[in-house]
């Protein structure tokens, strides 16, 4: 039994240490409407998540927008890119 719970913990412990950030940096091309439809369209937020990411995007110059695998990051990545946000994987 021990052995299984050990084992348990250290898959969850993997997936936790391969957790990435996409975060989105602050730019002066960009419009608050713009960056707010695009984390909604492509990070899935909420409206109300969306207005509070881009709202600390302006004021700290950055945001962490989304955490999990880099597979299910770097299409979000390439799209907000696509989209002239500045982004990238930490």
């Amino acid at each position: 039994m021990i052995d299984t719970e050990l084992e348990v913990e250290e898959v969850v412990l993997d997936k936790l240490l391969d957790q990435k950030d996409l975060i989105v940096f602050n730019d002066d091309i960009n419009t608050f409407d713009h960056v707010i439809s695009s984390l909604i369209k492509v990070c899935k937020h909420e409206l109300e998540q969306a207005e509070q990411c881009t709202w600390i995007i302006h004021h700290s110059g950055k945001c962490q927008v989304k955490r999990g695998a880099f597979e299910k990051l770097e299409p979000m990545c390439t799209a907000l890119l696509e989209k002239g946000l500045s982004a990238e994987i930490q």
